[in-house]
């Protein structure tokens, strides 16, 4: 049998190691409550910023948005309105010019980046001075009617009393 002083030995031995291994996990959780800590601060500071960020992009979506509502009523829905004939004869006749004729063919597709606009290119052939034809011009380029319209080319005929000038009318898709 074993000796008062050996069972005395063995339970100071088991009490050490059950003290030793009770420090260990407390020591490990102790460190994983710190990293935890560690990594909600993190977040906390990161949600901070992801809402700023986030209030920043939908300010920044807000005036997108804004603006292509501005660019979209600069374009008409409809090229196909028998207006555009009515406008460019107007103006024809308050630039002193004859617009010998106007067909307006099938409206076609132009897509600008990922935006599809629908177009119609135009060759009026007009008769007048040589001023005003670039009246003429001038006015397509900044009447507000037309700005949607740019002038491609003009071709002068012999003597400069006329020319065909090309444009496109653009709308935009919806």
């Amino acid at each position: 049998m074993l000796s008062k002083k050996v069972w005395l030995v063995v339970g100071a031995g088991v009490i050490v190691a059950l003290l030793v291994v009770l420090f260990m996990t407390y020591s490990r959780q102790v460190a994983e409550q710190r990293d935890l800590e560690g990594r909600l601060d993190e977040a906390t500071a990161r949600s901070t910023t992801l809402a700023v960020d986030r209030q920043d992009l939908e300010n920044q979506l807000s005036q997108a948005e804004s603006q292509l509502h501005t660019s979209e009523a600069q374009y008409p829905q409809a090229i196909e309105s028998i207006e555009y004939g009515e406008y460019l004869f107007e103006i024809a006749e308050k630039c002193n010019l004859t617009l010998a004729s106007l067909n307006f063919p099938r409206p076609g597709a132009s897509t600008q980046g990922s935006v599809t606009y629908s177009m119609v290119p135009l060759s009026l052939p007009v008769s007048g001075t040589l001023e005003d034809i670039f009246e003429f011009i001038d006015t397509i380029k900044t009447d507000p009617r037309f700005a949607s319209t740019s002038v491609n080319s003009v071709t002068m005929g012999g003597g400069g009393g006329s020319a065909t000038i090309s444009i496109t009318i653009y709308g935009y898709k919806r």
